[in-house]
Order: C-alpha cells, then sequence, then structure tokens
C-alpha cells in the first residue's frame, strides 16, 4: 500500500471511531430521518390534491396531532388504568402458577410420571433464578427510560430535526448524496431512493400488522373472558413492531392475569397467541406487504441481537428498519456494484481467452 492509501484508512478508523462515540445521537438522527420519510409520504399524498408544500406539511402535522389528540383523550385514560391493576397482578399470578406446580407435583395425575421418576430442580432455587432474570430484562427492558429528562430532551431532540428534515427534505438529500464521489453521486441518490420505498414499505405493513394483532388478540382474549382486554390487546400490538421478541413479550401479562382464574387459561391464551402469530407471519403480512423487503427469520434475529448488544434498548426497537436499509445498501452497493461487475469483468475476459484459443 502507498502512503496515501495508508492515511485513508488512517482516516477511515479515526472517522468510524468519532461516529461509535455519538453512536446514541445518530440513532436518534435515523429515528427523526424514519419518522421524517413517514410524514412526508404523507405529505405527498397532500399534496396531490392541488395544495402547495407548505400548506400540506401544515395540514399533514394538523391531522396528526389532532389523530394523537383524540388517541391520548379516549384510549390511554382506560387503558393506563387497566395497566396499572395489571401490574399489580403480575406477581400474584406467577405465585399462584408456583402454588398450582407444587400441587401437580405433590399430586400428579396417572399420565404424568412421578416425582421420584424424574429428576426436577428445586423448585425454590428455579424461582429464585427467574425472579433474578426478570429483575434483569426488565431493567434493561426500561433502562431508555430510567431517566425522565434525558428521555424529554431526546424526544424533543427527535421531534425538532422530524420537523427540520420535513420542512425541507430534498436540501438534506443533497447535502447527503454530496458526501459521495463525483462518479457515485447519481447512483447513491438511487440507493436512496431505493431505502425510502423500503422503509414505506415496512412501516406501512408494520402498521397494519400491528392492528390485525392487537384485534384478534382483544377478540380472543373476550371470548376467553380475560380481564383488562384493551391493554392486553394495545400492549400486543405495539410489542408487534419488535419481531420475535415482541410477541413473546406481550403474552406474559395475560397468562399471568389467566393465572388468577384457572390454569387452563393461561394454556387456551397460549394456543391463542401461537396461532395468531402464525395467521400474521404466513398470510397476513404476505398479503398485506406484497412490495416487502423479505429478511430470512435468522438475520432478523441476529439483526436484533446484534444492534441490543451494541446499541441497547433503541437499537432493538430500530433493529428491523436499521437492518432493511443495511440490506439495502449492501444488495445494491457491494453486490449489484462491485461484486456483481467484477463477476461480468472476469468472464468477458475468460470468454476473449477462449475466443483467441
Amino acid at each position: 500500500m502507498k502512503l496515501g492509501d495508508w492515511i485513508a484508512l488512517l482516516c477511515l478508523i479515526i472517522a468510524l471511531i468519532i461516529l461509535w462515540q455519538f453512536r446514541q445521537i445518530l440513532l436518534l438522527i435515523f429515528t427523526a430521518v424514519v419518522l421524517a420519510i413517514a410524514l412526508n409520504s404523507f405529505v405527498r399524498s397532500i399534496k396531490t390534491l392541488g395544495l402547495p408544500r407548505g400548506k400540506a406539511v401544515l395540514l399533514a402535522l394538523s391531522l396528526v396531532l389532532l389523530f394523537g389528540a383524540l388517541f391520548v383523550s379516549l384510549v390511554m385514560p382506560p387503558f393506563l388504568a387497566q395497566f396499572q391493576e395489571l401490574i399489580q397482578l403480575v406477581p400474584i399470578g406467577f405465585e399462584q402458577f408456583i402454588d398450582w406446580v407444587e400441587q401437580l407435583m405433590k399430586n400428579p395425575p396417572a399420565w404424568l410420571p412421578r416425582q421420584e421418576q424424574i429428576e426436577l430442580p428445586d423448585l425454590s432455587d428455579l424461582t429464585q433464578q427467574i425472579g433474578i432474570l426478570a429483575q434483569n430484562l426488565l431493567g434493561n427492558f426500561f433502562a431508555f427510560f430510567s431517566n425522565s429528562l434525558t428521555t424529554l430532551l431526546q424526544l424533543l431532540l427527535v421531534i425538532v430535526l422530524t420537523l427540520m428534515l420535513l420542512a425541507n427534505p430534498t436540501s438534506y438529500r443533497r447535502t447527503m448524496v454530496r458526501l459521495f464521489p463525483s462518479f457515485y453521486r447519481q447512483r447513491a441518490d438511487e440507493i436512496l431512493s431505493r431505502c425510502e420505498i423500503v422503509l414505506l414499505n415496512w412501516m406501512g405493513g408494520i402498521v397494519i400488522n400491528s392492528l390485525f394483532v392487537a384485534t384478534l388478540s382483544g377478540v380472543g382474549l373476550w371470548i376467553l373472558q380475560i380481564r383488562f382486554v384493551l391493554a392486553h390487546a394495545l400492549m400486543a400490538g405495539v410489542f408487534n413492531f419488535i419481531p420475535n421478541i415482541g410477541p413473546v413479550t406481550s403474552v406474559v401479562f395475560p397468562i399471568s392475569v389467566a393465572l388468577l382464574d384457572a390454569p387452563w387459561k393461561a394454556i387456551a391464551i397460549i394456543i391463542l397467541y401461537v396461532v395468531i402469530q402464525n395467521i400474521e407471519s404466513y398470510w397476513f403480512s404476505p398479503m398485506i406487504m406484497h412490495k416487502q423487503v423479505s429478511l430470512l427469520p435468522a438475520a432478523t434475529l441476529t439483526a436484533q441481537i446484534f444492534f441490543t448488544r451494541f446499541l441497547g434498548f433503541l437499537g432493538l426497537v430500530l433493529a428491523l428498519p436499521l437492518a432493511v436499509v443495511a440490506k439495502t445498501w449492501i444488495e445494491e452497493a457491494v453486490i449489484k456494484d462491485i461484486l456483481d461487475k467484477q463477476g461480468d469483468s472476469v468472464t468477458g475476459e475468460r470468454k476473449k481467452e477462449w475466443g483467441n484459443e
């Protein structure tokens, strides 16, 4: 390598180290970009009515604020009331489950092996380990919200950045494109357009899927006569934004309440949620997201683990959009623009050699 190459490599390493130090800020900026893309799509739809962009932006923000106000005033009060009671009942439900397991071990049915025939771990040790694990999980889950002032400032930053990006997205996009070499700027602009499309497909699909999951969960829990149906249904819809991990987390709360009534209801809830997730994953989601960017299940889970490990809770929430954007850039910039062209050039040289022979 020449001296210039070494200097360029050193500058790249320094730039990556600096970016790593500001990774949380970059995640907030990415969140603002995703929100701005969603709102800008709404603005474009309003502009088709013949309104100028300024009025379209104002109308879009007004409609979003109106919907948010209606949601907070109509849905949030009963949800918060049910959620507070639900939090108090969760430990009681698990205690009921432990008592039920102890009774089952003392007087097992005929089809269940006797305790003398199997080696079971000590229930008190197992309960203690589960309690420690639950505390750690809850502590990590709510770590992002531990400091209310920091969270408020971060939320304010995301809102301000979203509005600034929404006001004049073309200028910010031109600035982004100019960071690339001149010969690649047109191609970079095409890849950015592709990223915008896949993000919109993901956002639209996940919103519809979440509404579908919340509705089916609410109807199923109402049929099973589980208390706090509204709270359970809303949590099932919200947690559906986090694939794989979200649906597993949302089932904990209705199971805890069901254990207070009858153990068979807890089993019925598990079956209900498994059926709903299979319907959503294998039928409803492909039908709605006909232009979705398909990520393999292993790739989705790997992205969640990777971004959560290095970026924390916000990385878990943004794992799928980050993976979608990364997948688009890898497919377009690396595979199509580098690897495929190198393969074509090698194939062409071989054809020439064969022709000369």
